[in-house]
């Protein structure tokens, strides 16, 4: 299926998107609120994915071929490295990936 058309997400895909949007919105203790990996807010950011969904996914399928595995199965320090990464070079989808996880 052309990953610009992809109605849903694998399970992986999920997966990987809630640990990515965690490490980008961490859980404040200080201010008191969820970081954008809470259920809730990861059922915000799928309900509202939209025309967004062929561009995430794209995204998440570059950053689990970098971590030749699914991001959430890797340790911190080796997610941090992957992530870095994709950042440096992740282009339009990495773009597009910060943008709905930000919006939420």
């Amino acid at each position: 299926m052309d990953q610009l058309v992809k109605e849903s997400l694998t399970s992986a895909q999920r997966d990987d998107l809630r640990v990515i949007s965690g490490m980008m919105i961490p859980q404040s203790d200080e201010y008191k609120v969820p970081g954008a990996d809470d259920a809730a807010i990861q059922g915000d950011i799928i309900a509202t994915l939209g025309r967004d969904t062929g561009m995430v996914a794209t995204a998440l399928d570059l950053v689990a071929k970098l971590a030749g595995q699914p991001l959430a199965s890797l340790d911190d320090a080796r997610r941090e490295a992957v992530v870095t990464e994709f950042r440096a070079g992740g282009g339009a989808p990495c773009a597009v990936l910060a943008r709905v996880i930000l919006q939420c």
